[in-house]
């Protein structure tokens, strides 16, 4: 069965995530979004795979759109001197494709 994965992607990230999504044989379209209380914006991905690859494309877009960023000194001595923290990331959707149609 066909799962589209809907990932949103904050849109400094998205090229990272696009290429590494072609390096592993997989393609997306795309649009620009704006939204969330900032209105800032994203990028929109949509990817429609086998249920069998759902969890390898998960984890492309999870490795590839976040990042370590060094804490300054203060921080990293309120978090146990844990040296950097990850930033960034998706939200992501998925659902079972009922149907596909082309016209």
């Amino acid at each position: 069965m066909k799962k589209m994965i809907m990932a949103v992607i904050p849109r400094d990230e998205a090229e990272q995530v696009l290429d590494a999504l072609i390096n592993a044989g997989h393609t997306a379209t795309f649009s620009e979004t704006k939204g969330g209380m900032l209105r800032q914006s994203q990028y929109t991905l949509f990817i429609a795979v086998e249920e069998s690859e759902v969890d390898k494309v998960c984890q492309v877009i999870q490795s590839s759109c976040t990042q370590s960023v060094p804490l300054d000194d203060e921080l990293e001595s309120e978090l146990n001197n844990v040296g950097s923290a990850r930033v960034g990331g998706a939200i992501v959707f998925i659902w079972e494709i009922a149907k596909v149609e082309t016209y």
